[in-house]
């Protein structure tokens, strides 16, 4: 079989062989004694049926993937040093020319797809008290930089970042990203402003994106938290979300609440950008049975900015779509059922409909609409040699009067093992 290629980023291998080098044996034993290993994979077929338009009919692939993550511990003493390791293999099931394309392998300029591709990543880290600074490769659930983790293998970003905790009731952050793995790439590129619907110049590239945020508890239940970033030459933008839940009657209502507002910066190399993007989803949840509510509106002159790959933090990206282009107005309706509450423990279903309005197209004065549908079925085995492997069966129809219609069904298997 052919590997298309393994890359191990330098600049965090020299670092973690440095503190590697460094550690004697004496303080070694936390080192090794509160290290962890896992093993994630990820079976996905994805078919993505475009029902109009001109080039490609149809996405096609299967493949799989596999996630080994090991965590040092830390070294003992006032300020402890360990190393991480992220690898990442996919492997084609099947694929071909003509149905390539699903970002669950990458394409190749024949329009074909590798055997195999994988990437390596070592993470450097010290700590003192509850402050930490990693150098390396980083899979990040952040506002402003959110790595997509819907195919095979994850995005991974590349950079520094320092966290900390030693506040009660505080977290804070503050780090700067230069690079980026895609989540179908074996190489590590600058970053790229992502451009759907050719809301922004394509092809847009940034050195790096500085970034700060702060998280605050007010409760168990309620947590409030700013973010800002610049991705240099291209945007700034500045994030606040809560989220929190109430109880109400028999059950529960729940509210997540966000604000994004990006501008345009230095060179602006992306073009113009103007956007105030608001969006809040409230549920209900009682005996198994949870009813959703969302709205979400694009203000300012252009659409949401955010990087090329990741998921955009937004109330109303969903399995195909995500509803932000300029002026976009856009409704969710949302219903999940526990099935575990009616004596079918791990089975689970969603389903979930959006509709948008009033966006402007690009290039265009005129204004346009979409709606999007998903559903998803999931059972987690619940006991036996099987135990905690997981299926899911997605499948989202989307319309659109100014982009490509399109059908898609996803089926999932996957599992995590941890091995220490």
């Amino acid at each position: 079989m052919h590997i298309a290629s393994l890359h191990v980023r330098a600049p965090a291998s020299l670092l973690a062989l440095g503190i590697a080098a460094s550690v004697s044996p004496a303080t070694f034993a936390a080192f090794i004694e509160d290290s962890k290993a896992s093993l994630t994979t990820n079976n996905i077929y994805l078919n993505r049926d475009f029902r109009e338009g001109s080039g490609q009919n149809k996405r096609e692939e299967w493949g799989q993937g596999f996630v080994f993550d090991v965590q040092s511990g830390y070294t003992e003493g006032t300020v402890g040093v360990g190393v991480d390791a992220l690898g990442l293999l996919g492997i084609k099931l099947d694929s071909g020319r003509g149905r390539s394309g699903t970002d669950l392998l990458p394409t190749q300029d024949d329009g074909g797809a590798p055997d195999q591709f994988g990437h390596l990543g070592l993470t450097g880290k010290i700590k003192v008290s509850k402050t930490e600074f990693r150098y390396g490769s980083h899979i990040l659930e952040l506002p402003v930089a959110k790595s997509s983790q819907s195919r095979l293998l994850p995005q991974v970003f590349e950079g520094g970042l320092l966290s900390s905790s030693d506040i009660e009731d505080f977290k804070l952050l503050g780090g700067r990203l230069t690079k980026a793995v895609d989540r179908a790439s074996t190489n590590s590129e600058k970053l790229v402003l992502n451009s759907k619907n050719s809301r922004f110049l394509g092809g847009a590239q940034a050195d790096h994106m500085d970034l700060i945020g702060v998280e605050y508890a007010f409760s168990d239940k309620m947590t409030g938290r700013y973010h800002a970033a610049e991705l240099d030459d291209i945007y700034r933008q500045h994030y606040f979300d809560f989220v929190g839940t109430q109880p109400l009657g028999k059950g529960a209502l729940s509210a997540d609440i966000r604000l994004a507002l990006s501008k345009d910066t230095g060179a602006a190399r992306g073009g113009k950008v103007d956007n105030r993007a608001f969006g809040a989803l409230f549920s209900y949840s009682l005996n198994g049975h949870k009813f959703g509510l969302g709205y979400q509106v694009m203000g300012g002159d252009t659409g949401f900015a955010y990087l090329d790959g990741s998921d955009p933090f937004l109330i109303n990206f969903v399995q195909i779509n995500d509803f932000a282009n300029a002026d976009e107005r856009s409704w969710q309706a949302r219903y999940d059922l526990d099935l575990a509450k009616f004596g079918i423990p791990g089975l689970s279903f969603m389903t979930r409909y959006i509709s948008g309005d009033n966006a402007q197209i690009a290039g265009s004065s005129k204004r346009g609409s979409e709606w999007e549908r998903d559903s998803e079925i999931k059972y987690v085995v619940q006991s036996g040699p099987l135990k905690d492997v997981f299926v899911r069966l997605r499948n989202a129809t989307f319309r659109s009067d100014f982009a490509r219609d399109a059908d898609e069904n996803r089926v999932i298997v996957g599992y995590t093992l941890q091995i220490w």
